[in-house]
């Protein structure tokens, strides 16, 4: 009876640790849903200076992105970004990045100022503002947007394939030089077969970057 009493106590004892077990392994689960649920919520970086709501510019003009390494996002990613501003129609005017490519082709001046604000923005994170003030009067903006391609690929994430895109986003006062704004974003989109087209995923990745940008109300 006592082999049997202890055998009865080894097997309770096995049961708890069961179910402890798949209760542990449960409230796991959960913790993850719960942790990607709240972190896909919002951008992974977005910043805003305490006086971007107290200046709302009525003209934005969109420098050409910097594409970086990701030479096929060069033109498209323009015009998803040009694209996706106009719809808001949140400014009076939205000078796209065809436009000012062409003003800085033919516009020595300009040329010359938008090398010489962007070198040091990107050397020493100087936003020059007697330079952005003449980038401003030249193109006829009250702010502007410098954008950069963090992702443009497919590729392979957790033995998933999937479409990723991110970008960097600065908007900047003309008149001022200040930075109204700044953030960092980027999504994977998985498929099996058939590839997410790259121009509409980055629709999506920036339609939502710029719902945190300074902005009028309709």
């Amino acid at each position: 009876m006592g082999v049997v009493h202890i055998k009865d106590r080894v097997a309770l004892s096995l049961g708890i640790a069961v179910i402890m077990m798949k209760r542990l392994f449960i409230i796991s689960i959960l913790m993850l849903l719960i942790v990607s649920v709240f972190g896909c919520g919002g951008l992974r970086y977005s910043w805003v200076d305490s006086e971007a709501n107290n200046y709302i510019p009525k003209s934005i003009g969109i420098f050409p992105v910097d594409v970086g390494i990701h030479e096929e996002a060069r033109g498209v990613a323009d015009q998803v970004i040009a694209g996706v501003i106009i719809e808001k129609q949140w400014f009076k005017d939205v000078v796209t990045a065809d436009t000012i490519s062409r003003q800085i082709q033919v516009n020595d001046e300009l040329r010359r100022i938008y090398l010489d604000y962007t070198t040091k923005l990107k050397a020493v994170n100087f936003s020059d503002p007697e330079l952005s003030k003449k980038i401003g009067q030249i193109s006829k903006i009250d702010a502007f947007l410098l954008v950069n391609v963090d992702y443009w690929i497919y590729t392979r994430e957790y033995d998933k394939k999937v479409a990723k895109v991110g970008f960097g986003i600065k908007m900047i006062d003309a008149s001022s030089g200040k930075i109204l704004w700044k953030a960092g974003h980027h999504e994977a989109e998985d498929y099996m077969l058939i590839k997410p087209k790259l121009p509409n995923v980055a629709k999506d990745v920036f339609s939502k970057m710029i719902k945190e940008m300074p902005h009028a109300e309709k």
